[in-house]
């Protein structure tokens, strides 16, 4: 069976006058009046880029011996993140190396950009880190909100290649750096190996209008190819849609490239959604194979019901249950690496076969 994809949604590239007021419009700050004429070179080159074919990934390499096509033209970029991925999966693997829980702090706040104060769950993160150290885990901290505050930090949004045929997604993400369209400095390929490295996840976010904050949000979707992605770009030849249909289509085994590792939830909340993010958030991880930490590492909380935003921080000074319910969540999830690696951690439907493998 052939399927041909179906085209015709895409615009047509900018032309160059078009291209020209967008590339400007990084550079507005009066200061770069004085390199005007480096920054035509600059634009020059960018328009070029943009316009010519091949300058998505600049740098390439023959793939190698252990790739479907050896000759193939890989990026360097991509093989160097596939390739430290790989290491953290040994070391991860590796019974003599020190337990590792990641906690990901999943507001967009901090009071280094417009809020001017640090979010409180921040605070919460910093309380799960306590509890680890207390128990002999190393802690590895993710902070999402270095995406407001930090300079030239990207979570590039989720291309859905996935939704063309699963082997067109690729482990790690391909889609990123495109250094013709300037979608650069993508934060993914650090955060990728922080989650291979870690044999525990901790999640703690509040909820924005009944769902995940948007860096949050980002961050998850970018994590598809960790489902059921396909390790080997030289197998489809880059982007090739219809070779990647063919290989779906001729029998494809959805990898879970991370299953196995235990997690924890703090969802909070003011006055709404709590529920249905936490729901929401336990579905996804169950779906990608990790193993909840147990009930009391699902934790969903509402801090000052209905009251000012203005106080909510001195609102959870003062909930002492909530914090100790935070810290418990560490707890559990220390407690559930520490099976997880001694292999006494219950995990009654390990070896049933999926009878949709997708």
């Amino acid at each position: 069976m052939k399927l041909e994809p179906r085209k015709g949604q895409a615009p047509a590239k900018l032309e160059r006058e078009e291209f020209h007021t967008e590339f400007h419009k990084s550079f507005i700050d009066p200061r770069f009046i004085t390199v005007k004429d480096a920054l035509a070179d600059v634009e020059e080159i960018a328009w070029k880029n943009y316009s010519e074919s091949g300058h998505k990934a600049p740098f390439t390499e023959k793939a190698g011996e252990a790739f479907f096509d050896p000759d193939y033209d890989l990026s360097v970029e991509w093989k160097a993140t596939s390739q430290r991925l790989a290491a953290a999966e040994i070391k991860q693997k590796d019974a003599s190396t020190k337990s590792r829980v990641l906690l990901i702090c999943g507001s967009a706040r901090n009071d280094g950009t417009c809020p001017g104060e640090i979010s409180k769950t921040w605070r919460l993160t910093l309380m799960a880190k306590e509890e680890l150290i207390i128990a002999g885990i190393e802690v590895d901290v993710l902070d999402l909100s270095l995406l407001t505050s930090a300079y030239d930090k990207h979570i590039h949004p989720c291309k859905a290649c996935v939704s063309t045929a699963m082997p067109l997604c690729h482990w790690p993400c391909s889609c990123y750096p495109n250094h013709a369209a300037r979608q650069t400095n993508d934060w993914m390929a650090e955060i990728y190996e922080k989650w291979v490295a870690a044999h525990g996840v901790i999640i703690l976010t509040p909820v924005y209008w009944y769902q995940t904050p948007s860096v949050l949000k980002l961050m998850i979707d970018r994590l598809v190819c960790a489902d059921g992605g396909n390790p080997d770009p030289t197998s489809t030849h880059g982007k090739d849609a219809e070779k990647a249909k063919e290989i779906e289509l001729a029998g494809w085994n959805y990898p879970k490239h991370l299953a196995g590792r235990t997690y924890g939830l703090v969802v909070h909340g003011d006055v709404a959604g709590i529920e249905g993010v936490r729901r929401g958030l336990s579905d996804w991880l169950d779906w990608m194979g990790l193993i909840d930490a147990g009930s009391s590492s699902r934790l969903d909380r509402y801090l000052g019901y209905y009251e000012s935003y203005a106080e909510s921080h001195d609102v959870l000074d003062r909930d002492q249950a909530f914090q100790e319910e935070v810290r418990n969540v560490a707890k559990a999830v220390a407690n559930s690496v520490t099976e997880l690696r001694q292999g006494t951690l219950s995990k009654p439907d390990k070896n049933l076969k999926r009878p949709r493998p997708k």
